[in-house]
């Protein structure tokens, strides 16, 4: 498919010879040609790890803390006094098995699950639907736990997970363009700092291989990695 003028003329304004420090790529990134939304800033990482290992698996989660700039809608599945705590911390659908019924009918206009332990034998059920998509809550990434209303505050306020993929690569949204650029260079450096406290035991070289900046509709940016490695020791 023939690349965009947009995308070429942004394409031209990167130096690909280079690599660029967080704040560089940032206000580099913020004057690329704009496309027509406010489009998502993602830092995407290449990690040295074998994801075939299951004890080489990076996964965790990480509070933005100028949050991701979109509207997360929030399942919490409870009762009870969970249900009133989740209710008014914020969540978008509170209930129990009217919501695991609507969610096994074709029901999945949400982005985060959080669900109460006792709960998990009827969520349990979902695990075919839900899973795939990266929907399904674990005590891992904090959303199956007892404190339901507090998971759901987090989530707002810009609590998101992350895990590695198959080629053992990691994206992580940050925010959106239209963020100031140190709020952006502060989630950046957050989710990094997330990521290398995240390294295995058992990962041996370099954990940190490459990692770039970019926009939804903007090309890559690479970052000079040694400055990012460092947060991590």
């Amino acid at each position: 498919m023939k690349a965009s003028r947009r995308h070429t003329s942004a394409a031209q304004m990167v130096d690909r010879s280079r690599t660029y420090t967080v704040e560089e790529a940032i206000d580099l990134l913020q004057k690329l040609p704009k496309a027509k939304f406010d489009e998502t800033v993602e830092v995407a990482m290449q990690l040295g790890v074998d994801p075939r290992k299951p004890e080489q698996t990076v996964r965790g989660t990480v509070a933005l803390p100028h949050g991701t700039g979109r509207k997360v809608r929030v399942v919490a599945v409870c009762q009870g006094d969970q249900a009133r705590e989740a209710q008014e911390a914020g969540a978008d659908v509170v209930g129990f098995t009217d919501v695991v019924e609507k969610i096994q009918g074709g029901w999945i206009d949400f982005d985060v699950m959080v669900a109460a332990p006792d709960t998990m034998r009827e969520v349990g059920k979902l695990g075919k639907l839900l899973g795939p998509r990266g929907l399904m809550p674990s005590p891992k990434s904090g959303t199956v736990t007892p404190n339901v209303g507090q998971a759901v505050r987090e989530v707002k306020a810009g609590k998101i997970e992350f895990k590695i993929d198959k080629n053992a690569n990691l994206h992580v949204p940050v925010g959106k363009v239209s963020f100031a650029a140190d709020q952006l260079k502060t989630n950046s450096l957050a989710a990094f700092d997330a990521v290398l406290k995240a390294k295995p035991s058992s990962s041996r070289g370099d954990y940190l291989k490459s990692a770039t900046l970019s926009s939804t509709m903007g090309p890559g940016i690479r970052l000079d990695i040694k400055g990012i490695a460092a947060l991590g020791k």
